[in-house]
C-alpha cells in the first residue's frame, strides 16, 4: 500500500462532489435509437450521475430473456461507439464485458460485475418489460435493496414485486 503524502493548508476541506453514482442502461440496444440514447444522457445529467454505463447484452442473453431476434453483439456495440463519437458524450461508457464472455450472462452476474466495477449509488435504467422480467427472478428481492430502477416509460402492467417495491423505482422524466 503506497502512502502518498499531500500537503494542504490548515482548515482545508475537500470540495463536495456534485456528481456521484452510476446509471446503468441494461438493454439489447436493438430497438434503441440515437434520440433514446440522448434522452438517457439527459436523464443521467439531470440526476447528477458521474457515469452512464451502456451495457449491451450478448445475443445468447437476449435469446433467453426475450426470444426476439437480435443482430450480433459487435454490430450493436459498434453503433454505440459511433453514437458516442458523433455526439461527444463523455459521461457515457460502453461496457463490453458480455461481449468478452461470448455467452449467456445471467442478470445477477452482470449486476455483480457492474456494481463492483463502478462507484455507487447504482441505478438501473431499463424498459418496463425488462423491469417486469427482472422482478420475476428469484434474486430480485436481494438486488432491489442494493440498486434503484429508472424505467424508460410508464409500465402498462406491473409485476406484483414491482408494485411492492414501488418506492425503489421511478419513471424517467423526459
Amino acid at each position: 500500500m503506497s502512502r502518498d503524502i499531500q500537503k494542504v493548508t490548515y482548515g482545508y476541506e475537500p470540495p463536495e462532489e456534485k456528481q456521484k453514482g452510476t446509471l446503468i442502461f441494461y438493454d439489447a440496444f436493438e430497438q434503441v435509437t440515437d434520440q433514446d440514447l440522448d434522452l438517457t444522457v439527459e436523464v443521467a445529467e439531470s440526476l447528477s450521475f458521474a457515469k452512464l454505463v451502456l451495457y449491451p447484452l450478448h445475443e445468447q442473453t437476449v435469446k433467453r430473456m426475450s426470444k426476439e431476434p437480435v443482430s450480433s453483439f459487435y454490430k450493436r456495440e459498434d453503433r454505440l461507439h459511433e453514437w458516442k463519437r458523433d455526439r461527444g458524450r463523455s459521461i457515457a461508457v460502453i461496457e463490453s464485458w458480455e461481449g468478452k464472455r461470448k455467452k449467456y450472462t445471467p442478470m445477477d452476474y452482470a449486476l455483480r460485475h457492474l456494481t463492483e466495477k463502478y462507484s455507487g449509488p447504482h441505478f438501473l435504467y431499463v424498459t418496463p418489460e425488462t423491469a417486469n422480467q427482472f422482478a420475476s427472478y428469484t434474486s430480485f428481492k436481494e438486488w432491489i435493496v442494493k440498486i434503484r430502477l429508472i424505467l424508460s416509460s410508464e409500465p402498462r402492467l406491473l409485476h406484483p414485486l414491482l408494485e411492492k417495491y414501488r418506492h425503489r423505482w421511478q419513471v424517467a422524466d423526459h
